[in-house]
């Protein structure tokens, strides 16, 4: 295969990361850990585990993946290329001392397997579930403790379950390809709108930094209803909740609801103003690799100097990678 670097402009933040539909789901996970012990041993048993982790020693810290996967399940609208492919990659760092980090990988990276040339959220369907933690691991020079695949669609059912949750946005959308129609203003929405509204990105005049800005808002408002006492103290509610949550996610081999818990507070961390957000270094975000396509090359020296640091607990807070630098 030759590889070339193409004039194509950079689409430094396409296919960005959906890190509100993530953080919502583990949200109502732990709220339901929280509820009781009764309902600690219900989540533990009803987690869906599959062989992810590989042989490589632990680290300093404990790391987690964190994927998102789009299932074909009709719940995600037209917005992207349906398909059950990894297309949010996040990798959430907790060192023993220092700030948690939650670092995203582009869709398109490009890595290689044996002597094939492929991009990364391709690399779980050919190559199968270790073969993808392992392509994480020789990125970050990290052992990765724990993975949590979630489903896109999932949200649907956690919005639904918690009886809606209210969203403002200050324009008019029509937008066919995410399925948004919305009236500027606040709305209290079912989990079909919440989803819309988390994915639409071309009707935004600020693009995948607008989308990004409405996850969080996503997040925020399923973590509030979903911690709040009117939730937690109806059994029913919570017993729903976690239903439509544990749905979506899946798990490796080793998680139990005390990991799930600390995931939540590890990425809270990160999120927080004392935290470490952001993507991965790359040397060409529009790197043309024939049979392959347009691709992200990383910098795999910075990224590993990245990660020794976020791992050490010896990075300052703030934001990192190449779509940070290019604003």
């Amino acid at each position: 295969m030759t590889a070339r670097s193409s004039n194509a402009r950079p689409h430094t933040t396409h296919h960005r990361v959906r890190n509100g539909l993530i953080a919502a789901l583990v949200i109502v996970l732990v709220a339901a850990l929280c509820a009781g012990f009764g309902i600690w041993n219900w989540v533990s048993g009803s987690l869906r585990k599959e062989d992810w982790l590989t042989g490589k020693a632990a680290g300093p810290a404990t790391t987690w993946l964190i994927l998102g996967s789009d299932e074909r399940d009709g719940t995600t609208g037209s917005d992207d290329t349906p398909g059950d492919r990894t297309d949010t990659i996040l990798i959430l760092t907790k060192p023993k001392h220092g700030p948690s980090s939650l670092i995203s990988v582009p869709r398109d990276s490009l890595v290689q397997v044996d002597d094939a040339l492929l991009k990364i959220n391709a690399v779980m369907q050919i190559y199968g579930r270790q073969e993808l933690a392992t392509q994480i691991e020789d990125i970050t020079g990290q052992k990765i403790d724990h993975v949590a695949k979630i489903t896109f669609g999932g949200l649907t059912g956690v919005v639904d379950a918690l009886g809606g949750i209210e969203l403002c946005y200050d324009q008019d959308v029509d937008d066919e390809l995410s399925d948004l129609h919305w009236k500027a203003g606040c709305h209290v929405v079912d989990g079909h709108t919440a989803l819309a509204f988390s994915r639409m990105r071309y009707s935004d005049p600020k693009g995948d930094f607008g989308r990004a800005e409405r996850q969080r808002q996503v997040i925020g408002a399923i973590a509030k209803k979903a911690a709040s006492p009117a939730t937690l103290m109806n059994f029913g509610t919570v017993r729903k909740v976690g239903d439509a949550a544990l749905q979506a996610i899946t798990v490796d081999e080793r998680t139990n609801p005390k990991t799930l818990l600390d995931m939540l507070l590890a990425f809270r961390g990160a999120s927080g103003s004392h935290g470490i957000t952001g993507s991965l270094y790359w040397s060409d975000p529009n790197y043309y690799v024939d049979g392959v396509g347009s691709c992200v090359l990383l910098d795999n020296p910075r990224n590993l100097e990245l990660f020794t640091q976020l791992a050490d607990g010896t990075h300052d807070p703030g934001v990192v990678g190449s779509a940070a630098e290019l604003g």
